[in-house]
């Protein structure tokens, strides 16, 4: 059983987001993952991540957004995590502005629902706003790490 712990790395993280944008983010979330090999090719990725979106929201509250894409541009199952200094216009479960956001790529091939479980397991974690507060004001991307691995 994968755990979200498993599908993080420190170079997929990301504290200080540039963008102002739910777009932006999500393209630069996605160079985070195509510089580091988890991605053949981030164009495709980002559509079908822009695709899912267009679906339902992914803002859950809390300033937090949970955006996926099932794409078979993903070499490994993984996310990338992104902070922004300025909240994003996000359209949201509580109608509020996120400036955390953690982006899973998911292996179109990946047929056991691992994303599924993942998705549950992420929710479960950011459903506390104690950890929610944490995340947010985290030094490092060692200790964004730590905090969903406990």
């Amino acid at each position: 059983m994968m755990n979200v712990s498993d599908v993080l790395r420190a170079d997929r993280i990301a504290l200080d987001l540039n963008s102002d944008t739910k777009e932006g983010a999500l393209e630069e979330l996605t160079e985070l993952l195509y510089n580091s090999g988890a991605l053949t090719d981030k164009d495709a990725f980002l559509k079908d991540v822009l695709s899912r979106e267009s679906i339902s929201t992914t803002g859950i509250g809390n300033g937090i957004a949970i955006p996926h894409g099932k794409s078979a541009n993903v070499l490994e199952t993984t996310a990338a995590i992104g902070r922004c200094d300025k909240p994003i216009e996000w359209e949201s479960l509580d109608d509020k502005p996120v400036n955390f956001i953690v982006l899973l790529a998911v292996n179109e091939n990946d047929r056991t629902g691992v994303h599924v479980k993942l998705l549950s397991q992420m929710a479960r974690k950011l459903a506390s706003e104690e950890t929610c507060k944490r995340l947010v004001d985290a030094k490092s991307a060692e200790e964004i790490t730590a905090i969903f691995s406990e």
